[in-house]
């Protein structure tokens, strides 16, 4: 199979670097984009990545990383606690997933605790803010033969 990872960022994150620095910090897309490419490189990966605030884009892209994709590597965005179909998605496709989230979604509103993803997800990544990513891919590639 093909050594590429599938970034998925979904809904609102087009907005980061001026969306609630207090809670996202200043790092934009673009940046998150390079830092899981290069932590990809480091582990013999290359990247494809789409962002989009429209579920279905998001689910396209999803079943297409089945032709040529080893992993995914997905930030759901309010998808993560309101997305059933996201989720029958990324276990339809039986690709390995890392669920990443730049905040401690556990120390914010009671609604971002519920999870549609953890507990199919192979890898979890919460509140290490944006090097999160490189972490979710690190451990993603880690169990991917």
């Amino acid at each position: 199979m093909t050594r590429r990872i599938l970034l998925v960022n979904g809904p609102n994150l087009n907005l980061l670097g001026t969306r609630e620095p207090e809670v996202y910090g200043t790092a934009t897309l673009d940046d998150i984009v390079a830092l899981t490419t290069g932590a990809a490189q480091e582990a013999g990966f290359e990247v494809r990545s789409i962002q989009s605030n429209h579920e279905g884009v998001l689910i396209d892209a999803i079943h297409d990383a089945r032709a040529d994709c080893a992993g995914i590597v997905i930030n759901p965005g309010g998808l993560t606690h309101t997305s059933v179909v996201l989720r029958d998605a990324l276990t339809g496709v039986s690709l390995p997933f890392a669920e990443v989230h730049i905040s401690d979604v556990y120390a914010r509103e009671e609604f971002r605790h519920h999870s549609y993803l953890h507990d199919v997800a192979a890898v979890r990544v919460v509140g290490e803010g944006v090097e999160g990513y490189a972490t979710a891919v690190r451990q993603l590639a880690a169990l991917i033969p």
